[in-house]
């Protein structure tokens, strides 16, 4: 990647968490130190360099190699419940980016566009997961893959992440461990570890 490409991408998710995603991109290229015409070469619209902001995130975290990792542990539930957890230690590392673009996608056609970008991808790995689980017979009968996927998706989206822990204050790690035991058990019926040890 260009060095003018990161610095505008790490300019723009500057500005985007200050500011909120309605940003301008005469303000993105004031603040990197280009030209809007040069800002355009780049990205061809807003909402492209809204998409790249938040897909530049997850590359440096390596979240998509980290989930897909995840994935191929021997043990469907487990494989799953290791999934959940590299998911929902990424929410914190997103929440700046993602609270804004959530909190504006409704009004905004390129917010809701980079939004859906990322979760679509997302959904897609809770897909996979539930179709092992299925597979594996380890899916809580009645309950079809897509929706199971749909309901692991909602479960630990940014929101309900957000609620655990700037609403109700409870710590990253124990939210992470606690959906990640409760989403389990809704797909799999099994007793969450915690309750299993009472």
């Amino acid at each position: 990647m260009s060095s003018t490409r990161s610095r505008i991408l790490e300019t723009a998710r500057r500005l985007i968490t200050e500011q909120g995603p309605r940003v301008s991109m005469a303000e993105v290229a004031r603040a990197a130190g280009i030209s809007r015409q040069a800002l355009y070469l780049h990205f061809g619209s807003r909402a492209s360099l809204l998409v790249a902001v938040v897909r530049d995130m997850d590359e440096r975290d390596g979240i998509r190699a980290r989930c897909a990792k995840a994935l191929t542990g021997e043990e469907p539930v487990e494989a799953f419940r290791a999934f959940l957890r590299v998911w929902l230690g990424y929410a914190a590392t997103i929440h700046p980016v993602a609270s804004v673009l959530l909190a504006s996608r409704r009004d905004d056609p390129d917010a809701d566009a980079a939004w859906n970008d990322r979760m679509g991808e997302l959904h897609e790995g809770f897909l996979v997961a539930a179709r092992r689980l299925e597979a594996a017979g380890r899916l809580r009968p009645g309950l079809a893959p897509d929706v199971a996927a749909d309901l692991a998706w909602a479960m630990t989206s940014v929101p309900v992440w957000e609620q655990l822990t700037a609403d109700r204050g409870r710590r990253a790690d124990d939210v992470e461990e606690h959906l990640a035991g409760a989403v389990t058990a809704a797909l799999t019926g099994d007793p969450p570890p915690e309750a299993a040890r009472a």
